[in-house]
């Protein structure tokens, strides 16, 4: 069908062409929908393309658009109005300059009526699966376009294409739709350890297929799932993962604002410049009420020996708000992200008024007390199992995170951000994980902050003939000691839990003394052998 014919034709008065004014009898051999930036793999030549523009970002979005269009031998462009309202002056200078037809198509006339007219001439069965796959896309693109959200878009997917849809982020959490927790935990595994994207799971439910939603390091990405094996179809699913990615996109300007805020609340607070009504007015803008329980959370995802990719603390940052299924935003620093988190246990305003009314007794108090210690184990219990999720899919790299204890008040943020601070670094020495304030007072947090070097001479010179020993003669001194330690230094205890005789426990320990030069009657000494095997 020549491009003339397609403009005379009734109904398609409204559309107008742009540029290609020397190409009218060019024929158009098919129709293809697409919102791709890049859909040259899918084009064969001839084609008359259809697209609502969501793939422009910005003005040097359109010559690469038209460039890809134009390579394919595509035989003319339709631009739709209905996401942007007009055809931007770029696309138009784009197509001239690479003497492509363009066709302004108003938002009254629908991809549909289009697809209808060349169908015609397409005939049998290709017409009729033409013509269901337009206003498929069509009622799925329109819907975006008119702002759809990514739940709407899960329910549209399942309505008009028969199956499931759901957004995942990496950490298994579900953005959108209709999956399970656990099969949107193994799906994010897979995710993740996929070395290619679509990715097939073959589940005992059947088949999902996974796509990418954004660009985003993939710990902190996104996933579109369909329920069906799209790898022979996988343009469908990158149109769909097209939308979803419009949509978070739209989430991500507003988190912008809010990310600046928290960063401002976090900096005033660390620089001890700003007094306490100020920094409760923040906090209000923040979201969270002066008055109420609160934990401070850092997080930094490193790469140990990588030169180049995301800065840790901006990437633990986004990895925080997936964790917590973005209920919260993270402020980057230059020692991490982090994040005030709200312990709503209770609605905000009963647990202000319980904490803080003398006329509430004291029993009703400290049940507030019991609930919110509870809600920060239970948050370290979520971050570790999202964590766990995260390292057994990207093994190379080391996601650490630190939680403070339950804080109230402005005045707590500096000291809270301080002690997760230092909870984050323990778990970096660790090499990641999840580590609460309740770690850091103890000598784990002393042996932290000493370089390692230092950390195995010290080990090595106290236990080094232990280890020779046992290597020697298959023995368990090591072991004996550190149990005899774990007892507090009771014979038969230790004897019970290495299920031997109280006369080798002695016998053992006398070799350990014998073998290091200590003397594990004296605390100095036994303080020495307890550090050394926590160092080795």
């Amino acid at each position: 069908m020549r491009i003339r014919e397609l403009l005379a034709t009734e109904g398609l008065g409204a559309v107008t062409l742009l540029t290609g004014e020397d190409h009218l009898d060019r024929r158009v051999t098919g129709v293809y929908v697409t919102d791709l930036p890049d859909p040259g793999r899918y084009l064969a030549g001839g084609e008359l393309v259809l697209t609502g523009m969501m793939w422009r970002r910005d003005p040097g979005d359109s010559l690469r658009f038209v460039e890809i269009l134009a390579r394919a031998g595509v035989g003319a462009l339709a631009a739709g109005r209905a996401w942007l309202g007009h055809v931007p002056d770029d696309l138009v200078q784009a197509c001239r300059e690479r003497d492509l037809p363009l066709l302004d198509v108003p938002e009254e006339v629908s991809f549909r009526t289009l697809g209808d007219v060349v169908e015609t001439r397409l005939g049998g069965a290709d017409a009729v699966d033409l013509r269901g796959a337009l206003g498929r896309h069509r009622r799925i693109v329109a819907a975006v376009a008119e702002g759809a959200d990514l739940h709407e878009l899960c329910a549209l997917i399942a309505g008009e294409l028969g199956m499931t849809g759901a957004v995942i982020s990496a950490v298994g959490t579900v953005v959108a739709g209709g999956l399970d927790a656990e099969t949107a935990a193994l799906l994010a595994r897979e995710y993740l350890a996929a070395t290619r994207l679509p990715h097939l799971v073959r589940t005992p439910g059947g088949p999902f297929t996974l796509f990418a939603v954004d660009r985003a390091h993939r710990a902190a990405g996104w996933a579109l799932v369909c329920g069906a094996d799209l790898l022979d179809r996988a343009d469908t699913g990158y149109e769909l993962a097209a939308c979803a990615a419009l949509e978070r996109s739209r989430r991500e300007e507003g988190r912008r604002v809010e990310r600046r805020l928290a960063e401002q609340l976090i900096g005033a607070a660390s620089s001890g410049t700003a007094d306490t009504a100020e920094l409760a007015a923040r906090l209000r803008t923040c979201g969270i009420d002066p008055a109420e329980p609160y934990a401070v959370v850092t997080a930094t995802v490193q790469r140990p020996g990588a030169t180049d990719g995301p800065d840790p603390a901006v990437l633990g940052g986004r990895v925080i708000e997936e964790m917590l299924e973005r209920r919260v935003v993270a402020a980057a620093g230059a020692d991490g992200a982090v994040a005030l988190v709200p312990l709503r246990t209770l609605g905000t305003d009963e647990i202000v008024h319980l904490q803080h009314s003398e006329l509430v007794h004291v029993q009703e108090r400290n049940r507030v007390q019991m609930q919110v210690q509870r809600s920060v184990r239970a948050l370290s219990d979520l971050l570790t199992e999202r964590v766990a999720t995260l390292q057994a899919g990207l093994p190379a790299s080391r996601v650490s995170v630190g939680v403070s204890a339950v804080l109230t008040g402005p005045g707590a943020i500096r000291g809270g951000a301080e002690e997760a601070g230092h909870a984050r670094r323990l778990a970096e020495a660790r090499g990641g994980g999840v580590v609460t304030s309740d770690e850091i007072y103890t000598h784990a947090l002393l042996l932290a902050t000493v370089p390692d070097d230092v950390r195995r001479s010290f080990a090595n010179r106290i236990l080094a003939p232990l280890f020779v020993y046992d290597r020697r003669h298959q023995s368990e001194l090591v072991r004996t000691l550190g149990t005899f330690l774990d007892s507090a230094g009771s014979w038969n205890i230790c004897a019970e839990r290495l299920h031997v005789h109280v006369n080798t426990v002695r016998y053992r320990i006398r070799r350990v003394e014998e073998l290091t030069g200590r003397d594990l009657s004296s605390m100095a000494d036994r303080v020495d052998l307890f550090l050394a095997l926590r160092a080795s």
